[in-house]
C-alpha cells in the first residue's frame, strides 16, 4: 500500500462518516470535532499501551493488543484526515519531519 492510496482510502471512509453525521445530526463534524475525536483515540492508545505492558488493569483477561492495533491505526487515519481537512499534505508533512530529524540526529 502506498501513501497516496492510504490517503485516498482514508478520505473515502471519512466521506461515509460525514454522511452518517448528516443523517443523525444534520451537519458534518467540524475540523475541531475531528481533532477532539483524534485526541480521544490517542488517549486510548496510551491507556491500551499501559494495559499491554501490564501497567494498567483491564476489566477482563483479554489481550489488549488487537484493540491497541485498531486504535493506533485509527489514530493514523485521524491524522491523515486532519491534515487533509486543513490543506496540509500529510505525506509531505511526514517527509519534512523525518528529514529534519535525520539531519538532527544522523
Amino acid at each position: 500500500m502506498n501513501f497516496n492510496e492510504t490517503v485516498d482510502r482514508s478520505l473515502q471512509i471519512r466521506k461515509i462518516y460525514h454522511q452518517l453525521e448528516n443523517k443523525h445530526h444534520g451537519t458534518e463534524w467540524s475540523v475541531e470535532e475531528d481533532a477532539l475525536a483524534f485526541l480521544t483515540d490517542a488517549a486510548l492508545v496510551g491507556r491500551l499501551t499501559m494495559a499491554h505492558q501490564e501497567r494498567w488493569p483491564t476489566a477482563t483477561a483479554i489481550d489488549p493488543k488487537p484493540e491497541l492495533m485498531h486504535k493506533i491505526g485509527e489514530s493514523i487515519w485521524w491524522l491523515i484526515i486532519l491534515a487533509e481537512r486543513m490543506d496540509i499534505n500529510s505525506e509531505q508533512a511526514l517527509e519534512q519531519f523525518l528529514e529534519k530529524k535525520e539531519k538532527q540526529f544522523m
